[in-house]
């Protein structure tokens, strides 16, 4: 548990949470998802070639794709990068 001075609060303290947050909220992650869709489809317009100079192939990009939330993706990702590095 972290210690804190005696004047300071918590974030959550700090931002209440109203229907209208959450629902800009929502709208920012509808659109990340959205825009996150298109860059790896963008990315399967790409031949082999191209796709292997980046470390990558459509298999990869396609498990991206299935991937829930944009940090598994980019986690995805990273590691098929690394492991075409090895190689």
């Amino acid at each position: 548990m972290a210690l804190s001075l005696p004047g300071e609060r918590s974030v959550s303290a700090a931002m209440p949470t109203t229907p209208l947050r959450a629902f800009f909220a929502f709208v920012a992650k509808v659109n990340a998802d959205r825009q996150r869709r298109t860059v790896l489809k963008s990315l399967l317009d790409l031949d082999s070639d191209r796709l292997r100079d980046l470390g990558l192939s459509h298999a990869d990009i396609h498990n991206a794709m299935s991937a829930q939330s944009a940090r598994a993706s980019t986690m995805v990702l990273n590691t098929a990068r690394a492991r075409q590095a090895l190689r």
